[in-house]
């Protein structure tokens, strides 16, 4: 007999990709990380110029990892020797062929919604590489568009804002002041609610909880 929890996700995961590919998007699932890692390689020709910004997900599978080994024309900022040089690097990326995210949250029938603190990440998914890849963790769903907002700003922000070592008041409580400091990290939020043109961002569903 199925575990019910697998039938949920199974379930959830067929509704999820007939939403978002009725908003255009390219959806693929994997059920493992490894499968992710493999399927985003797969859709990246050798000799194509290869972009990131800080995602966790990416870490996790491995992806960054083997891009960095693969036959890839590679811009990522942590390898930058200077402040100024990694700001060049990430507008760098916005011109390449590939740029690969995560996403802070995705509603149940499709929308995904994101919060940055530059912006960088953002601007990609907006316009300026060919194609962008999204790696999304089932949980990283939540029900509707207010729980997707809610989701990116009340859990992922001060996780990152954390990580990112921002001194915010989500970096001391644990959850969203409605700040406006110099390190916020929710200074956009996007909500894409179609791909335009179809196919360019393409998602990657992977059927672990990976990122946050």
């Amino acid at each position: 007999m199925a575990i019910p929890h697998d039938l949920r996700n199974e379930r959830l995961i067929k509704t999820l990709t007939k939403n978002l590919e009725k908003r255009h998007f390219e959806v693929y699932y994997c059920p493992t990380k490894e499968d992710a890692k493999n399927q985003a390689l797969a859709l990246m020709p050798e000799g194509s110029s290869v972009g990131w910004g800080g995602s966790m997900t990416m870490m996790e599978i491995g992806l960054n990892t083997a891009v960095h080994e693969g036959n890839y024309v590679v811009i990522d900022r942590e390898t930058a020797q200077s402040m100024e040089e990694r700001a060049e690097f990430q507008r760098q990326a916005l011109f390449t062929d590939f740029f690969i995210a995560g996403t802070n949250a995705v509603s149940e029938n499709g929308i995904l919604v994101n919060v940055d603190g530059t912006g960088n990440r953002l601007a990609a998914l907006c316009y300026g590489p060919k194609n962008v890849i999204m790696l999304v963790g089932l949980n990283k769903v939540a029900q509707d568009l207010d729980a997707a907002v809610k989701r990116a700003r009340s859990y992922a922000a001060p996780i990152n804002n954390m990580r990112y070592l921002g001194d915010t008041p989500c970096s001391t409580t644990g959850i969203c002041g409605n700040c406006i400091s110099l390190d916020c990290i929710c200074n956009q939020v996007l909500v894409t609610r179609a791909c335009r043109p179809a196919g360019r961002i393409k998602i990657i569903l992977i059927g672990e909880e990976v990122g946050f």
